[in-house]
């Protein structure tokens, strides 16, 4: 189950949320929309991932992984065979749209629930072994999708992805996942060692307590972090003095830097709680937001900047996954790893277009950077008063 879960994600990842980063400029130059029309598709996609995760994981508790994912990955397909028909700038923000709901269903998030209902306590290097073998996703379908591009044209590569998702992911979810989430004697570790009751609903008592909160706000600020470096990591580089090909080569070493810690996170850190774990991860945000703060244009600071930051990022991924668990149970677990998800997913939109105020506002990236700093510190803090919340 865990390896095809893995091979779906790198399918589900690398055509629905990487692909676009290709398909931007073919469809610029034969529709002729403007590129940051394009782009607020892509990004109203993520506003409605964030609202069908609540729903998602409601779904998954209720029936299994095996219909919704299974579902997911159809509507994936279909989808992708309208986009490769659209002629009209409103169709295409509503298909996208479409599959920012296709994407609540299929990414991590689902598949983290699916294998927290499966695995229990063993969850977390099942988790840890999905998104190793995820995180090759955008390494096999960037130079994938570009190759169709070249090959038949931007429409025939999206036939390409819809096949894809029809052809692997639907026959592995629906033959290899559970077709109904295993029910748990109890939610241990839930806030205050009090058991919801089944009649008062798991999501309810969860969203009361302040260490929910504050949690989401840890998960959701990191996310903002993140996901605003992922887009302008490359112009802040070329601004602080480096040449574009540098700047892209230092970019991409982020990608390693993210299974490596991950991997780390497989072997050294499994001998340690999960929290633990992610108060090391998030630590090492704001550390590297410094190191590049004072780089200049000098190598060595930037090199320590892409390891931790790279490292933060993969570690979090694993975090988002297995820390819901740890501190509120499994009881329920689609539902509460739904609702903390749901502002994350929002976050990885609104990051880009936050950083670009600030830029915009400052005429430069260094307010972006102690900016984003800052926010990590806020983060970090969230998340150990969180701890200490669900510790009384």
């Amino acid at each position: 189950m865990v390896w095809a879960l893995a091979v779906t994600q790198v399918v589900s990842w690398g055509s629905i949320y990487y692909a676009i980063a290709v398909l931007i400029a073919p469809i610029e130059q034969e529709l002729g929309w403007r590129r940051d029309a394009i782009v607020g598709a892509f990004s109203l996609s993520l506003i409605f991932a964030g609202l069908g995760a609540v729903p998602a994981g409601i779904l998954i508790d209720r029936y299994g992984g095996r219909v919704v994912m299974t579902c997911g990955s159809l509507a994936a397909a279909a989808l992708f065979f309208l986009l490769s028909n659209v002629q009209s700038l409103p169709a295409f923000y509503l298909i996208w749209a479409g599959l920012g709901i296709a994407m609540a269903a299929v990414l991590y998030e689902p598949a983290f629930t699916v294998i927290t209902a499966t695995f229990g306590a063993n969850a977390r290097k099942a988790i840890t072994a999905l998104t190793l073998v995820g995180g090759f996703a955008s390494t096999v379908f960037w130079p994938l999708t570009q190759g169709l591009v070249s090959a038949f044209g931007w429409r025939h590569a999206l036939v390409a992805l819809a096949l894809f998702n029809f052809v692997i992911c639907v026959p592995l979810h629906a033959l290899y996942l559970p077709a109904s989430a295993p029910r748990r004697s109890g939610p241990e570790g839930a806030p205050g060692g009090v058991r919801p009751r089944e009649d008062t609903g798991a999501l309810g008592f969860v969203i009361r307590s302040p260490a929910f909160w504050l949690l989401a706000t840890a998960f959701t600020i990191n996310m903002l972090a993140h996901s605003s470096l992922s887009v302008h990591l490359i112009p802040l580089l070329h601004e602080k003095g480096y040449s574009a090909a540098d700047a892209v080569w230092l970019a991409a070493l982020v990608g390693p830097m993210q299974v490596a810690g991950r991997v780390a996170e497989f072997t050294i850190g499994s001998r340690f709680r999960a929290t633990h774990v992610a108060v090391f991860a998030l630590a090492l945000l704001p550390v590297a937001l410094v190191s590049l703060g004072y780089a200049g244009a000098a190598w060595v600071p930037v090199l320590v900047f892409v390891t931790l930051y790279g490292a933060s990022n993969g570690i979090m991924t694993i975090a988002r996954g297995t820390i819901p668990a740890e501190i509120f149970g499994r009881e329920h677990f689609g539902a509460v790893n739904g609702a903390l998800s749901a502002p994350v997913l929002a976050a990885r939109a609104l990051g880009p277009l936050l950083a670009s105020i600030i830029w915009s506002a400052a005429a430069g990236y260094d307010p972006v950077l102690w900016t984003l700093a800052a926010l990590g510190l806020v983060s970090l803090a969230s998340f150990c008063v969180a701890l200490s919340r669900d510790r009384r």
